[in-house]
């Protein structure tokens, strides 16, 4: 894929940026990277704090076949993962459906959007946020303890554009993989790499309130596979609003 860098300063978010290109147009593998946001946004509507020249803030458009949109969190999940470890020399872990950790705190994110004219799928873009450079008091303080820094993971300071340099060319490759080999051989990486470990306890919210299970991998789908006291059950991520 051939990469196109759209350089922006501030942006409400670079997911609504991206996404006004490619109603303009856009070809797939243009780029959209900002150095802050002021309305970044997670999954299920929550915020993503984006404090100027801390993170990397960047989403990139893609035109994939429909099939594979569940896939595509776990794919930049993914990317993101090579990204951070070649940049920085940083050994983190991914957990279900898409978020980036290391030793317990969220590094990163992923957010996928789309676009859709009746059902024929226009576009689709990846969004990934990661946390470079701050130190703990630069962290709101709701997320003091639960954040974390490329910087402090890393025990150095590291550049965005380095890890944008690491990140392009893994969500490549991961995209190719998608395409070569299906969703199933996607979703064995990322459990690969995945926490919890496959039988651990976990807390899942559905929005009727929390409830437990074991965790017991990722479908080729990109679903969330656990056990549960009524027998094994399979999640897609529209459907669950918390995982802890």
């Amino acid at each position: 894929m051939k990469f196109s860098i759209v350089r922006r300063n501030t942006v409400p978010s670079t997911n609504d940026e991206a996404k006004a290109l490619a109603r303009e147009g856009a070809a797939a593998g243009t780029v959209v990277t900002a150095a802050s946001q002021t309305s970044g946004r997670g999954t299920k509507g929550r915020g993503w704090d984006s404090p100027p020249g801390l993170g990397l803030y960047v989403s990139v458009i893609l035109k994939p076949p429909v099939d594979v949109l569940a896939l595509l969190p776990l794919a930049a999940g993914l990317a993101a993962l090579a990204s951070v470890e070649r940049s920085a020399g940083v050994r983190a872990f991914l957990q279900w459906p898409n978020d980036l950790f290391w030793e317990g705190r969220k590094m990163g994110g992923v957010l996928c959007e789309s676009g859709f004219t009746g059902a024929v799928l226009d576009f689709a873009v990846v969004g990934i946020g990661i946390n470079i450079g701050q130190e703990e008091g630069d962290f709101p303080g709701d997320l003091r303890g639960r954040a974390v820094s490329l910087r402090a993971a890393a025990g150095r300071p590291v550049e965005a554009e380095a890890v944008l340099g690491a990140l392009l060319p893994a969500l490549d490759a991961w995209m190719a993989r998608l395409a070569a080999e299906g969703g199933a051989a996607i979703a064995a990486s990322f459990a690969a790499r995945a926490v919890p470990e496959i039988g651990a306890p976990i807390i899942l919210d559905r929005g009727e309130g929390p409830f437990p299970a074991c965790y017991e991998g990722i479908g080729p789908d990109g679903s969330l596979l656990v056990s549960t006291d009524s027998g094994p059950r399979r999640f897609l991520s529209a459907e669950i609003l918390r995982l802890g």
